[in-house]
């Protein structure tokens, strides 16, 4: 199930602030990566490349959570906590190429020949954290 999320929380998304997503390893530990994050009609969503750590764990167990830090200032956070909806592919990298425009005011660089790039889209089921109006 997804919950709705409020506006201190969608303007920490749609800000420009890095964001830190948490898988879980095989061994049960944690894997922590700092990603681009947006969102859509559809959720909260950042883009991989198939295969990575992060994608594999995905793929295996859809728990995680993801920590969106105020650039701005670092008391200003929130936590997502839910599931993978879906990982589809990154068409042309539509999605790749407008969070390197959020975040870098450019094109992405070219991914390594073969890559297969992919939009991870998360269904929140709990908000927590202090982020503020």
């Amino acid at each position: 199930m997804t919950i709705p999320l409020g506006p201190p929380t969608l303007r920490l998304i749609d800000g420009k602030n890095y964001a830190v997503l948490a898988t879980v390893n095989p061994d049960g530990s944690p894997q922590t990566s700092v990603i681009w994050i947006g969102r859509d009609d559809e959720g909260v969503l950042f883009t991989t490349v198939a295969g990575r750590v992060k994608h594999r764990n995905m793929v295996r167990d859809p728990r995680v959570s993801i920590t969106v830090i105020d650039s701005a200032d670092a008391e200003n956070y929130v936590e997502l906590r839910g599931r993978v909806a879906s990982i589809t592919p990154d068409v042309a990298r539509q999605i790749d190429t407008e969070l390197s425009w959020k975040y870098d005011d450019r094109d992405p660089a070219p991914d390594r020949p073969g890559a297969v790039r992919v939009v991870v889209r998360i269904a929140v089921e709990k908000v927590t954290g202090r982020a503020r109006s």
